[in-house]
């Protein structure tokens, strides 16, 4: 229990840092904030200006600089991020709510697919390390590191443009259909996943086999591992209840890191694809100078990623009894 108190503490601090920096960076910028954000709106009036002015006060905010330090801690607390600038008048948290769905949904699964993949394939490499399957690493590992728009944009080329199996981009066909819970919508928005989806596992399942094969083959020399085959215990057994089992720890600490990364996106995928997700929206709130948008989903990333490392840690005390005999001692 130390242990994770002190864990605990450590990322109260980071995330006080990061609302801290959050609120510090706009101001930082050279000139009135307030001036760059409008300077895009040239014919405005100076009654309108002044308006607008006082609009976005979430970002530049009026009275002291500690006043607006407050301030600004009582609208995250609320959830209250400003207006979005390139969408006025609409929060910019209802569009972060319409774009997190999307990511998760996508680099989520992915990621998790390419998890699932990835492991069983290190075990099956690692248990026969010698063999054709550790043999083939060099080529997964190809498609890990070759740049990942390069893969993303050879693949939209085969599928998309030359034979038309697929979509080229987008996350729905709005032509088609509209956003809702509908077979129609539901069905054109999986189409319009597939791709990008298996670019995500393609480019990242070499990653988590390594690793695994890796483990396994340090784990399979260890003495449980010997005592269960003189034993005569069947071949699968042996593979996954003393070896994989002792062996996935380091590979379920890699996964709570990279469900933490999955909020911020596959950023050049969303690219790419031009999906809707939340790496895309910060491409295009960085474009437009959208500093409201761009504080919230900085925030969004860094506290999912804080979560995702408490995970961890949670994964480490309760699965290792050698991180639990460290915390007693």
């Amino acid at each position: 229990m130390t242990y994770l108190l002190r864990r605990l503490a450590f990322y109260l601090v980071a995330a006080f840092v990061a609302i801290t920096l959050n609120f510090f960076i706009p101001r930082a910028v050279p000139g009135n904030p307030a001036e760059i954000i409008l300077s895009k709106y040239p014919d405005l009036t100076p009654q309108a200006f002044k308006a607008l002015e006082q609009m976005i006060g979430g970002v530049v905010g009026t009275g002291s600089l500690w006043s607006q330090y407050l301030h600004y801690w009582s609208n995250v607390f609320h959830f209250n991020f400003g207006v979005d600038l390139a969408n006025y008048p609409t929060p910019v948290s209802q569009i972060i709510d319409q774009a997190i769905p999307w990511t998760l949904i996508l680099v989520g699964t992915a990621t998790v697919i390419a998890f699932l993949l990835g492991t069983g394939l290190g075990i099956l490499a690692g248990w026969r390390h010698g063999g054709w399957l550790d043999r083939s690493l060099p080529v997964w590992m190809f498609f890990q590191a070759a740049p990942y728009f390069f893969i993303a944009l050879v693949l939209v080329d085969f599928f998309a443009i030359e034979h038309h199996w697929l979509p080229v981009g987008q996350g729905f066909n709005g032509e088609v259909t509209s956003p809702g819970w509908t077979w129609a919508f539901i069905s054109n928005a999986l189409e319009h996943s597939l791709l990008p989806a298996f670019t995500i596992v393609l480019t990242s399942v070499a990653g988590w086999m390594l690793q695994m094969r890796n483990v396994m083959i340090t784990t399979i020399s260890e003495d449980y591992v010997i005592a269960a085959q003189a034993k005569g215990l069947s071949k699968g057994r042996t593979i996954f209840t003393y070896a994989a089992r002792n062996a996935l720890l380091p590979q379920l600490q890699g996964f709570g890191l990279a469900l933490g990364f999955v909020v911020s996106g596959a950023l050049i995928m969303e690219i790419v694809f031009s999906y809707p997700g939340i790496g895309y929206l910060l491409l295009e709130a960085v474009q437009n100078k959208d500093f409201p948008l761009m504080q919230a989903i900085f925030l969004v990333i860094t506290f999912a990623v804080l979560v995702a490392n408490l995970v961890v840690d949670l994964i480490i005390v309760f699965f290792d009894p050698r991180a639990r005999t460290r915390e007693a001692a």
